[in-house]
This record gives structure tokens, C-alpha cells and sequence, in this order.
């Protein structure tokens, strides 16, 4: 799909991106949640679920997003992993 500018465009279809707004206040603080735990996933660190619909660390984090299991603190800009 094109954004009008010759770019791209993802659509994001699951997890529905009502569930993940659910979860975080905008979907800028999604994508960047998204984007930081996904770079964490790809340096290693262990994932929160036991299966995964996607394939790629970005779907992944955001398949852990709408879980719940990854959230945002938003006074120390960290993700916190929850158990």
C-alpha cells in the first residue's frame, strides 16, 4: 500500500490495533514501545510468550504489547517486562 509519497505504508491487522491501543495511551508510545522491545528480542533477551503468530521481533513485541506483558514507564522511558 502507498502513502500517497511513493513510501510504504504497514497496516497493522494482528494483533488489531484496538487491542494494543487498549494497552498504551497513543500509537506513537506504540511504536516506540514496539521498537525498543523488539531491538531487545533481537539482542537476545528471552521472549515473554510461549508462541508466536509472527515471525519478526516487531510482530512479536507486539503480539507481547497486547498481552500485556511488555508495558511503557512512561516517568523513566523503560520498558518493563511483566510477569
Amino acid at each position: 500500500m502507498q502513502d500517497g509519497q511513493g513510501g510504504l505504508i504497514m497496516r497493522i491487522t494482528y494483533p488489531s490495533i484496538d487491542k494494543l491501543l487498549s494497552r498504551v495511551d497513543s500509537r506513537y508510545s506504540l511504536s516506540v514501545l514496539a521498537a525498543k522491545r523488539a531491538h531487545e528480542l533481537e539482542a537476545g533477551d528471552p521472549p515473554t510468550l510461549d508462541h508466536f503468530k509472527c515471525d519478526k521481533a516487531v510482530g512479536k513485541a507486539l503480539e507481547e504489547i497486547a498481552a500485556g506483558k511488555v508495558t511503557v514507564d512512561l516517568a523513566h522511558a523503560e520498558v518493563n517486562l511483566e510477569d
